[in-house]
């Protein structure tokens, strides 16, 4: 069945490139019984519009995921659909939401295991039918379990593109923009979010107690696309393509993406990491043990810990409850409060461009301080007016709280949003990355499904209590980064063993022996004879 799922065939370089063109030329290709037949054919340049084209195209999964983030929180507020569905009570209406995130942490650790076997692209693929599925359940519902079983297996699969996608994007992308790609997703991401807020607003307009069926179904289409698209014609990633021994189809990808000259280096910088590890073989076998044993247990706990601080400093504590939030702070009128709730989706788009252009400018750990900084100001600003309204209730001065969830998101967009994406999926060795990643994305979705059950109660009982718990977090979150994480602006994927030391431990356990898979790797330039069109 995995080989039926996974990519299995051969990858050669496309038509337009001459056949006694190499992916990368070597002295061996043009040498013939001890004599030289030509000069080196001249380099196939790198294609960047190819590698933005596949980031954008795989972000569909990006979009899909910040379509759900917010596709509910107008419709479980509608009486219609209240009337329809009929919940017992607040618990039941907060259970269809909260039980998406139980699917998503479900989802985002199946990557560990699917992602190794059949590949990044088919599994985006697979999570994408699964997707379809539960879209389709949730828009055809009529009660509340109904709707919550659709509401989980779309969870399965907005898990999966959590986890996936990042994966995927992170080895397609050159090491020096490795941070622009994985914004380009955030970016799509915060396109949705704002997306869907405006078409929630267009379709509540309807005449129809079932207008809120359309922004549910609708989103079926990208993720139909998406499916196909995978399946078809999204490439392997040039990793896993390593891990399945098809180094020959490894080296074209890389080239078709960085060009033969970048290609060549980065199979080098590969088959160190091979030798490193002892043999590629292991990389299939790599249990989820591995994850806490060595130096892999401090890239694990580093991954963990920035995806859950992601979380807890107050990104979605805000977002989920934004209008409780504005009301809070003295803007009663509620189709205000809603106004200013949408414009926190239009201030995620346009600070999500910040680290498309400048977030590999800086260092990592300068970024998620910065956006540390920033984000206190903002929650600080937050709990002042939050004061402010409660002791001068009527005061037009109260209408300046809008300012800080802004200033918050914006922070938190140009550093941590994708920032923390970025650095869990770039840090775990190869034979480790799909499921360092899942877990780590798995980590995020625990911390979430928690702030979103404990924020109201905390902010029921202490008001602005629960934005200076945000800042004790931040602050903590600041420590961490300050004193714990390591920098990986500008490194390879491969480089990362090193940095970390787990190839040093790898050494001393396995010895220096050479497996025949290794050597194997060592003849870059070797060619399949039979490779036909891909």
């Amino acid at each position: 069945m995995k080989n039926f799922i996974k990519q299995t065939a051969p990858i050669r370089p496309p038509p337009s490139v001459r056949p006694e063109y190499s992916a990368v030329a070597t002295q061996e290709d043009h040498v013939n019984d001890g004599h030289q037949t030509g000069s080196l054919p001249r380099p196939r340049p790198p294609n960047m519009a190819y590698v933005y084209g596949l980031t954008c195209f795989v972000s569909l999964g990006g979009f899909l995921f910040g379509w759900d983030q917010g596709v509910m929180a107008m419709i479980i507020a509608d009486e219609r659909w209240l009337k329809l569905m009929q919940p017992a009570n607040d618990w039941s209406v907060g259970f269809v939401i909260s039980i998406y995130n139980i699917g998503c942490v479900i989802g985002a650790l199946t990557i560990g295991f699917f992602a190794d076997v059949c590949g990044r692209e088919r599994t985006l693929s697979l999570a994408s039918i699964v997707f379809i599925i539960g879209a389709l359940q949730q828009a055809a519902s009529y009660t509340i379990s109904q709707i919550s079983i659709g509401r989980f297996v779309l969870g399965l699969g907005v898990g999966a593109y959590s986890a996936g996608v990042p994966l995927y994007i992170s080895e397609i992308a050159p090491p020096q923009l490795r941070g622009r790609i994985v914004g380009i997703l955030m970016m799509i991401l915060c396109f949705a979010e704002m997306v869907v807020f405006f078409v929630d607003y267009a379709f509540f307009f309807l005449d129809s107690d079932d207008w809120w069926r359309l922004p549910l179904a609708i989103q079926v289409v990208p993720a139909l696309v998406l499916a196909v698209g995978c399946w078809t014609w999204v490439p392997p990633s040039p990793r896993w393509l390593v891990s399945q021994e098809r180094y020959d189809c490894a080296l074209e990808v890389l080239t078709r993406l960085h060009g033969s000259v970048a290609a060549e280096e980065e199979i080098r910088a590969i088959r160190d990491a091979v030798e490193g590890q002892a043999n590629v073989v292991e990389h299939a076998s790599a249990s989820w043990a591995d994850m806490f044993r060595g130096p892999v247990l401090r890239v694990t706990l580093l991954g963990i810990f920035i995806q859950m601080f992601q979380q807890t400093t107050g990104t979605n504590g805000i977002f989920y409850y934004a209008p409780q939030l504005f009301k809070k702070g003295g803007i009663t009128d509620s189709k205000l409060a809603n106004l200013a709730t949408g414009g926190i989706g239009v201030t995620l788009f346009l600070s999500a461009w910040i680290p498309v252009v400048y977030f590999d400018r800086f260092g990592r750990k300068t970024w998620f301080q910065v956006g540390l900084v920033g984000m206190v100001i903002a929650l600080t600003g937050i709990c002042v007016f939050q004061q402010h309204a409660a002791d001068y209730p009527h005061s037009r001065v109260n209408y300046l709280i809008v300012i800080f969830p802004y200033l918050f998101f914006t922070f938190f967009n140009m550093s941590w949003s994708a920032g923390s994406w970025t650095y869990a999926a770039e840090i775990f060795p190869l034979s480790l990355r799909a499921k360092g990643n899942a877990l780590c994305t798995a980590s995020l979705w625990i911390s979430n499904f928690v702030v979103a059950q404990i924020s109201p109660p905390i902010e029921s009982a202490t008001g602005y209590g629960l934005y200076i718990l945000f800042i004790i977090n931040c602050i903590a979150a600041f420590i961490f980064v300050r004193y714990s994480l390591v920098e990986t602006k500008g490194r390879s994927l491969e480089e990362m063993e090193e940095l970390f030391g787990i190839n040093k431990a790898d050494a001393k356990g396995e010895g220096e022996a050479t497996t025949g898979v290794t050597q194997a790797l060592l003849r870059t330039t070797s060619r399949e004879e039979d490779i036909e069109d891909y």
